[in-house]
């Protein structure tokens, strides 16, 4: 009766066959899970889709005009600097349609569509920097912005947002009802209308580094988001555009191959280019940070030139020596990424022609440009400085007088005075702050009142006269 109840408080386990199927039931349970999840092959519209693309190709009346509307708004924009205003101008501006209109023709081996998204991007190109290059022509206002400045070159950063930016972008638009929301926020991630603004702008000052650069820019955006395009039309197989002609179809299809392969290996390249640019300045930072370190001697500014490969430091305050000079050299060899790296240090210590004159130079400029921040942070606009300046001679003025050479001078004129004080009496209204010298005469006991007026009228415009002073108080002690 015991082993009977015994066996029948024992649970059965499954066998490994059973644990097996568990797992794999799991398995397959997460796999459909993360396939459902990320899965846009289901909800995509291939035929809306393109249709929506080439339709947003076309370049004629009211996109032209929003185009150069756009294209206002953004010089505006970067003239002040106004981020808020280059972002609106950014959300009208039509010109994302040609390049995703060239990454999907070229996956498509569509023909006709790349010939017209290349002429429509060609003209919207010539004629926004032709709007922006007549704005900044004539405005008054053509000092170097900020927001100009950010765009005259181009960084990884540009790179990853124009590729991840596309990728966004066409994700949207082949959805089934596309999502306004996310074209918009592609439209000012991408930023395409700022560089061509500033394309403009450098061709209107004559500064063809900055026209460069800003076209560069744009060049690397519309590259990366068309090659994005491209890319996601491949892995959702759009359909091929079919030809009757088997000749030209096979023609088709290979131009449409290499025009992929002479977009994507530059862009491989420039991407590496630019991602060892960046780790270069990144490591370039963070060595002088962390090893050009000296007692008494502190890096005032750096600069480094990743073509060149070089770095300027510049120091002031104690000399260093050249031994711990040369332990940097030796560290900077070992540094990663900057082992072909020159490095030059300059310091206030050096007399020795180029240095000592480079050095100066930039520390002058750090100070006065110092010195003129705080002054304008004090003094606010005109009215101000010339009160402050006022102030400030009349200031010195009273700070500079002679008293001793004063005293002995009235005593010999002005036999009948005692004792001569003088002070300086500072008034406020809480607008204007006023410093008024003011002197104090005690006379002898028989000097006349009559007597006394008349010399306290003459010593008042004497000490005027002397001390070169336009207000000046002479009173008699009570």
């Amino acid at each position: 009766m015991e082993n009977t109840d015994n066996n029948s408080d024992i649970k059965a386990t499954p066998n490994e066959a059973e644990f097996e199927k568990v797992k794999l039931n799991t398995w397959e349970s997460i796999k459909k899970f993360l396939s459902e999840l990320f899965d846009i092959r289901s909800d995509t519209d291939r035929d809306a889709t393109i249709d929506a693309v080439k339709k947003d190709i076309s370049f004629k009346g009211h996109t032209a005009w929003i185009l150069i509307f756009s294209i206002f708004v953004a010089s505006i924009g970067l003239n002040v600097s106004s981020a808020a205003v280059v972002i609106g101008a950014m959300l009208i501006s039509p010109l994302m349609g040609p390049i995703v209109g060239i990454g999907l023709s070229v996956a498509i081996n569509d023909v006709e569509t790349l010939r017209r998204s290349l002429i429509n991007l060609g003209v919207m190109v010539f004629l926004s920097v032709l709007t922006a290059f007549l704005y900044f022509k004539l405005s008054p206002l053509t000092e170097e912005t900020p927001e100009l400045i950010a765009r005259t070159y181009p960084t990884i950063l540009d790179v990853l947002i124009a590729i991840f930016g596309g990728l966004g972008l066409i994700v949207a638009k082949t959805k089934s009802g596309t999502i306004a929301s996310v074209i918009f926020g592609v439209a000012i991630a991408t930023a395409l209308m700022p560089p061509l603004c500033t394309v403009g702008y450098g061709l209107a000052i004559g500064n063809a580094s900055y026209a460069g650069g800003a076209l560069y820019l744009f060049s690397i955006n519309a590259v990366f988001i068309a090659l994005s395009t491209f890319i996601v039309s491949k892995i959702l197989r759009f359909p091929l555009v079919r030809y009757a002609n088997s000749k030209r179809r096979k023609r088709t299809a290979q131009i449409a191959s290499l025009i992929a392969i002479a977009v994507m290996v530059p862009s491989v390249w420039l991407f590496i280019k630019l991602l060892d640019q960046q780790v270069f300045e990144n490591k370039t930072k963070e060595f002088v940070k962390n090893i050009i370190r000296y007692e008494g001697a502190e890096v005032v500014k750096f600069t480094q030139d990743y073509k060149s490969k070089n770095i300027n430091v510049y120091l002031i305050g104690r000399p260093v020596p050249q031994n711990k000079i040369n332990e940097w050299l030796s560290e900077l060899e070992k540094t990663e990424k900057l082992e072909q790296t020159h490095l030059r240090i300059y310091q206030g210590a050096d007399q020795t022609g180029e240095i000592s004159a480079k050095l100066s130079g930039e520390i002058k400029a750090g100070i006065l440009e110092d010195l003129y921040v705080k002054n304008e942070q004090l003094i606010q606009n005109k009215d101000e400085k010339i009160s402050f300046l006022e102030n400030e001679i009349a200031l010195m003025k009273v700070q500079n007088v002679p008293f001793k050479e004063l005293s002995e001078e009235l005593k010999i004129n002005y036999e009948g005075v005692e004792t001569f004080s003088y002070s300086n009496k500072i008034t406020t209204n809480y607008k204007k702050t006023d410093t008024l010298p003011v002197i104090n005469i005690r006379w002898k006991k028989d000097v006349s009142l009559k007597e006394r007026r008349t010399d306290l009228k003459k010593i008042e415009e004497w000490l005027k006269f002397k001390l070169k002073l336009d207000t000046l108080q002479v009173s008699e002690y009570p």
